[in-house]
């Protein structure tokens, strides 16, 4: 049976956060669903301006439980978790993922989600270095590497860490795959 990720995300998400995790997901043969605020589709955020758009799969108050989703990926960029992590629901859901023991995958600036939450606290993490403060205030044992794995908790920096992110995430699905043959930023 396959395994299902949800990808939590809405406008301004990192674009080659939430695409390249994505494809190396379903390369690995694992479904990914994108939940979000409203239908429709969702515009990342390239650089310095907006990107490709994202179709959304489910809209947010429509996920019941999270009992249909093997692990949560949330992508960063400065926009998107900070608009997800004032909606109620959006943080319910990543409080529901961590309390069922299953993986949560937050790279760059989404690690505010896991501290929303308040799932950070004595967990080893990563994130983009201008939320270290964020973090270390939050309770995390804060490092500086590629990707930090605690418990169910994965976490990385920011785009040049998506293979070793996105490995991290296939790998705790129980699916093997060869970092060299993962899409970078």
């Amino acid at each position: 049976m396959s395994k299902r990720v949800m990808i939590l995300a809405t406008d301004g998400f990192e674009q080659s956060e939430l695409e390249k995790p994505k494809a190396n997901l379903e390369k690995a043969g694992i479904e990914t669903v994108v939940v979000s605020l409203e239908s429709g589709e969702i515009k990342g955020w390239d650089q310095d301006d907006w990107g490709n758009s994202v179709k959304v799969d489910k809209v947010i108050d429509d996920v019941s439980d999270c009992s249909d989703f093997d692990a949560l990926l949330i992508p960063g960029g400065q926009i998107n978790p900070d608009l997800l992590r004032v909606n109620d629901r959006a943080v319910a859901i990543v409080r529901e993922f961590h309390d069922a023991g299953k993986p949560i995958a937050a790279i760059c600036h989404a690690p505010w989600m896991l501290i929303e939450a308040g799932i950070v606290e004595g967990k080893t993490a990563t994130c983009y270095k201008s939320i270290r403060t964020d973090l270390k205030n939050a309770g995390a044992n804060v490092v500086d590497q590629e990707v930090a794995q605690d418990g169910n908790l994965i976490t990385s920096r920011n785009p040049d860490d998506i293979p070793a992110f996105s490995k991290a995430l296939i790998e705790m699905l129980g699916e093997t795959v060869d970092k060299a043959e993962l899409e970078a930023a």
